[in-house]
């Protein structure tokens, strides 16, 4: 049993921070009836840290809630979808010719205090509602998209490439399927995901163009204030480049309190 009052622990794409924190719970006999909280989301398609409270220290969830994060992201451009990543309705759009240089410029336009749009495709709630439900009843039109304020510290392009065509779909419906089924209608978008649509729509990316048709990648990594969704920042950096684009991949590496005056890490977890 651990003897801290909380864990890291890795989630798995595909994986819910309920699933992962509970299959951890399955190694530690001394913690079955024991709270277990998790401090802060991934969605089911990204990875990486998560931060599990243990015990009396779930009482103390909120003085969590705002704890700085570093991600690694690979933006896909020229396709998008509604959920802003590899799981959602995708389209493809135009393809403008995109380098080093120019992806290294939009960056710099995101470092600092942003106003972002929360995806619609988030449990941010509107009028006692979840956004997602919203956009699953098609109901979008009815709101305003709520916005909210965060601050980047760092972001830097570490890898840029091109992935064909075929490799795209093939890894996107990978990771998508990664995911297990989800039969209750309460849960999951109440669809599993909407998955019978998802690939529905990867299979029309696949079709069009030729399978050796390239699409360019730029892997950043982010360091930013808490509920900054990856997701969002992905579109308006694929949209700074005159064109759209989705998270193609998301993995948190860091937790902890980032001090932007000396540009270090005061704590990580």
């Amino acid at each position: 049993m651990s003897t801290l009052p909380y864990i890291l622990l890795e989630k798995k794409i595909g994986d819910t921070p309920l699933e992962t924190l509970e299959t951890w719970r399955q190694t530690q006999p001394d913690l079955i009836g024991v709270p277990l909280a998790y401090a802060g989301r991934l969605d089911p398609m990204a990875s990486g840290k998560l931060l599990v409270l243990i015990g009396e220290e779930c009482k103390k969830q909120t003085e969590y809630h705002n704890l700085d994060k570093e991600y690694e992201v690979e933006i896909l451009f020229s396709i998008h979808s509604d959920s802003g990543d590899v799981l959602g309705l995708v389209k493809e759009s135009s393809a403008p010719r995109l380098d080093k240089t120019a992806v290294n410029e939009a960056l710099k336009s995101f470092v600092g205090s942003i106003e972002f749009p929360y995806p619609v495709f988030s449990a941010k709630t509107v009028q006692g509602k979840p956004l997602h439900m919203w956009a699953v009843e098609n109901r979008l039109d009815e709101i305003t998209i709520p916005t909210r304020t965060s601050e980047i510290y760092q972001l830097s392009l570490t890898e840029f490439r091109t992935l064909p065509r075929s490799e795209v779909v093939n890894e996107s419906l990978k990771n998508i399927e990664r995911i297990p089924l989800v039969t209750d209608p309460r849960k999951a978008l109440g669809n599993d995901f909407r998955r019978p649509e998802v690939r529905k729509a990867w299979a029309n990316i696949q079709s069009t163009g030729d399978p050796s048709d390239n699409f360019y990648i730029a892997k950043i990594t982010c360091i930013c204030s808490s509920g900054t969704y990856m997701r969002t920042l992905s579109e308006l950096i694929a949209k700074k480049l005159n064109t759209e684009g989705l998270a193609f991949s998301i993995h948190r590496t860091t937790i902890g309190t980032f001090d932007k005056d000396t540009n270090t890490w005061t704590h990580k977890f």
